[in-house]
């Protein structure tokens, strides 16, 4: 038994939707995420993940995203590693390239109809990114001495091949390295480039789901932390903007995630933007906007430390947090 930590996809400003909320309730529960028992990280959120499993405090994550000084063991941490670089744009929108038939997936469709989803479908039938993310896969890796985190770290891909969930690090095969399930993992479909791993190809975990809090169902934990930038707080639901439906929707999927770990015994907390947040995170066109960074990971921790002022948010967490 122990603490599971899910950190969702949300692009540019999702990682810094996690680096305020994570400092946030590291500041009001004494808990440092870096020791969970297992993370688990899809797109921006196995990004994050990987840097805490590398030794990033959430203070350093939160002072990296506001520009404000480094604790020196940080700033050591990420001294040693390769620069982080621009992400490019892609050349051409996606739908101006051809779609492409994926055969492997419809018939998945037919036999297993319940190991995709319409969005990880889309995925493989989408035509490949073409952006290079190479630079994310270098950053990650040059953080580590070893192929792979010490601690459980669980990184979600879909195979383009046919559209199935891959959960790197916890399914046998394929095996890699943090930095290549990191890259494979943020891979968004038709932007970047598809990650070759044992000749398949993989893209965005986000595709399927964006958090896959499910695949932590069968864990066997006392208490499940969710960090879902990518979907709203039931006030934030009914906003009048472009994204609410879409936010909604994987509002509903984050639900039955929840309901599904609950169902084994965990405890859940979730975090998703409230409409303050969202007002400083911007719609979808500016998810990819890294001077975004400061003024959402200000925001986010806000809310977060207002969210753990709930006597009942707290005593969930202190029933599953190891003490002290």
């Amino acid at each position: 038994m122990g603490t599971g930590l899910v950190l969702g996809a949300g692009g540019a400003v999702g990682h810094a939707y996690h680096t305020g909320t994570l400092a946030a309730l590291a500041e009001a529960t004494g808990w440092d995420p870096r020791t969970a028992d297992i993370v688990v990280g899809t797109s921006a959120g196995s990004v994050v993940g990987a840097l805490l499993r590398a030794g990033l405090a959430p203070a350093d994550l939160y002072a990296r995203s506001t520009g404000t000084e480094l604790s020196p063991e940080g700033a050591l941490l990420l001294g040693r590693s390769v620069a982080p670089s621009p992400v490019p744009r892609p050349d051409r929108p996606p739908t101006l390239r051809r779609l492409q038939p994926s055969s492997r997936a419809l018939l998945r469709l037919v036999r297993q109809p319940w190991s995709v989803t319409p969005g990880s479908l889309a995925a493989a039938f989408l035509p490949p990114g073409e952006v290079p993310g190479d630079a994310i896969g270098a950053r990650i890796r040059s953080m580590y001495d070893r192929p792979w985190p010490e601690k459980p770290f669980w990184a979600c891909v879909v195979r383009q091949g046919d559209g199935a969930r891959v959960v790197l690090g916890r399914d046998p095969e394929p095996a890699t390295d943090v930095g290549t399930a990191v890259q494979a993992s943020s891979a968004i479909p038709s932007w970047f480039q598809p990650v070759e791993i044992d000749g398949e190809h993989y893209v965005d975990g986000g595709a399927f789901s964006p958090t896959n809090a499910d695949v932590l169902a069968g864990a066997a934990l006392d208490l499940v932390v969710i960090v879902s930038p990518m979907s709203s707080s039931r006030t934030a639901t009914a906003r009048l903007a472009a994204d609410a439906p879409v936010r909604a929707v994987y509002r509903a999927r984050l639900a039955r995630e929840v309901a599904a770990v609950r169902r084994r015994g965990a405890g859940v907390v979730t975090f998703q933007p409230s409409g303050e947040d969202l007002a400083v995170m911007g719609g979808a066109a500016s998810a990819m906007d890294y001077q975004r960074h400061g003024p959402v990971a200000r925001r986010a921790r806000e809310t977060a430390l207002r969210r753990l002022s709930d006597r009942r948010i707290l005593n969930v967490l202190e029933a599953g947090l190891p003490p002290g």
